[in-house]
């Protein structure tokens, strides 16, 4: 009965040691399929860390930054211009808690946080608590989903990050928090980051027919982070978040 018992504790163990090491060939096989296939290590830029985006190491974003009138201020068309000039502060989804979209989020003046996988870039973002995946395995975007931040991929090229993102919804928003300028499901932003010695460098283009007649583009950066920085919870309120519109004076009564 003893052999028994010791004969079934052997092949338990030579059945679990079999599965582990199943499931730890099967994780390597997907890490190896998942990463951007070809890359000279020479050529994936340092990212990783916490970055300071706040006030002192740039203008804070306002009606006239970091879209600058008579420099690279949007050209809106027909469309564009008629959602512009009937908008109401009153109806900006931010009083419900909807986060900031690109091209408004990467410059708000909040710290954000990179991480860099073999198969993925994710940021993380201060400002509304959001996370950004950015796909480098060579997947396409899902032809059925959309969402406020949109579907990204990217790829390393030239010491760069270069992230292209589509599949964003419609947000009366969603290019501009100031000027009331919204943007639609055709809203394609392509972002480009680099690193200058201690800089976190980011130039970004919006494309949008709908709403644009031509691309945009503002260049920004990021410094490091004190020592130790770790990102603070937004935790925005659905409730306090509202209470600015009892004091908004409406375009319409």
């Amino acid at each position: 009965m003893i052999g028994t018992k010791s004969r079934g504790r052997g092949t338990a163990r030579r059945f679990l040691r079999t599965a582990v090491g199943a499931v730890l060939v099967i994780a390597a096989g997907a890490s190896q399929a998942f990463a951007q296939p070809g890359v000279d290590p020479a050529e994936v830029p340092h990212l990783d860390g916490v970055w300071n985006g706040g006030g002192g190491v740039r203008p804070v974003n306002s009606a006239r930054m970091p879209w600058v009138p008579g420099e690279n201020f949007p050209v809106l068309n027909e469309r564009g211009l008629a959602f512009q000039s009937i908008f109401d502060e009153a109806i900006a989804p931010k009083y419900d808690c909807v986060p900031s979209a690109s091209p408004a989020l990467q410059y708000d003046p909040y710290m954000m946080e990179v991480t860099q996988w073999p198969d993925r870039v994710l940021f993380r973002y201060e400002k509304d608590d959001q996370i950004r995946t950015v796909w480098l395995d060579g997947r396409e975007p899902p032809a059925n989903e959309f969402t406020v931040q949109g579907f990204s991929t990217g790829h390393y090229e030239d010491g760069s990050l270069h992230v292209e993102t589509v599949n964003f919804v419609f947000d009366i928003t969603g290019f501009d928090d100031y000027n009331g300028i919204p943007s639609s499901q055709q809203k394609r932003v392509t972002e480009r980051y680099w690193r200058e010695g201690d800089e976190l460098k980011l130039t970004l283009t919006v494309e949008d027919p709908m709403f644009l007649r031509e691309p945009v583009s503002y260049t920004t950066r990021w410094l490091p982070a004190p020592e130790g920085y770790k990102l603070q919870l937004y935790g925005c309120d659905a409730e306090q978040a509202g209470h600015p519109r009892r004091f908004l004076i409406p375009r319409y009564q």
